[in-house]
């Protein structure tokens, strides 16, 4: 048995990013920025990589920085074209191409605190594969890749049709606003929390973009701020920098509360620039100092914009 304390595992892909600036190709997916940013923090760390063996580049690029990296070979990488307008909350997306869906065996003897399912489609992960996977740890999920139907090349936003089957194994989920509403119907934040909390998730993380975020731990809702950003350049791969630097957090023993205000502050860093995260612990707390932190409150909740 090897231990960890954080396991990511999901598809590196082929991205194209297009934004009112420029366009720029490179590699891509939620355990592509979630491994790079947990690259520039001090974590027992493991990510476990699904591409085709072509790309096998962007593997080498991640041991390069000391990370440990196990791989699925898969017949094609996932390939993503994301175009931006000037409001970086918002983006269309198209698939160009498929990898192949995770399967157990690929995950060896490894036992994590968290193991981080960074599904970029509803059919990288089987709900047996989340099973198993949560009885050598806490499971954490970005919903964003379940809620995607892809139809010929166009991403469509649909509801997560297992999402009662698989939640009752999710210690933490984290959804945006739009994804709030697609799983649970609702447009109100706290009916959401209390819905997503009874369905099993056992850490709700509701992110509002630039406006802050809202926790939910069955007992208390909580307010955590956005750091204001010097200027919003790239918004690819934030909410999975915003995990990786929640996760790395709380594997340590922080409060949820301490853990997202970290993870807040490491998503601003990283929208300030293209491509990953590549700050320090140190760049963290100063954003953390020293920029205006915009906090949710009941006025903001009542107005979102759906």
């Amino acid at each position: 048995m090897t231990n960890y304390d954080i396991c990511c595992i999901g598809h590196l892909t082929l991205d194209k990013i297009v934004t009112p600036k420029e366009t720029v190709y490179m590699s891509g997916g939620a355990s592509f920025y979630f491994s790079n940013a947990v690259s520039n923090l001090d974590s027992n760390y493991i990510l476990v990589a699904g591409l085709a063996e072509s790309e096998m580049k962007a593997v080498e690029a991640l041991r390069a920085k000391g990370l440990t990296v196990e791989v699925m070979i898969c017949d094609n990488s996932h390939y993503f074209e994301n175009i931006y307008g000037e409001n970086q909350d918002n983006r269309t997306q198209r698939v160009l191409a498929k990898g192949d869906p995770f399967v157990m065996e690929v995950m060896g003897d490894i036992h994590a605190k968290y193991f981080h399912v960074g599904a970029l489609m509803a059919d990288d992960f089987s709900n047996d594969f989340v099973k198993e996977l949560s009885k050598r740890g806490r499971i954490s999920i970005d919903c964003q890749g379940y809620l995607r139907e892809v139809r010929g090349t166009e991403v469509h936003a649909v509801d997560w049709t297992d999402k009662l089957e698989v939640l009752k194994y999710v210690d933490v989920l984290k959804a945006n606003e739009m994804e709030m509403k697609v799983l649970t119907g609702t447009t109100d934040v706290y009916e959401a929390g209390r819905m997503l909390y009874n369905w099993g998730v056992k850490e709700v993380l509701l992110t509002l973009g630039s406006m802050g975020s809202v926790l939910y731990d069955g007992k208390d809702f909580i307010m955590v701020p956005a750091y204001e950003a010097t200027e919003v350049v790239d918004a690819t791969g934030c909410g999975d920098t915003y995990m990786a630097g929640y996760l790395y957090m709380r594997a340590k023993g922080a409060s949820m509360e301490e853990s997202a205000k970290f993870a807040a502050a490491v998503a601003t860093i990283k929208i300030e620039a293209f491509g990953p995260f590549t700050g320090t612990v140190a760049d963290v707390q100063k954003i953390m100092d020293t920029r205006v932190a915009k906090l949710p409150n009941d006025e903001v909740l009542a107005n979102l914009v759906f």
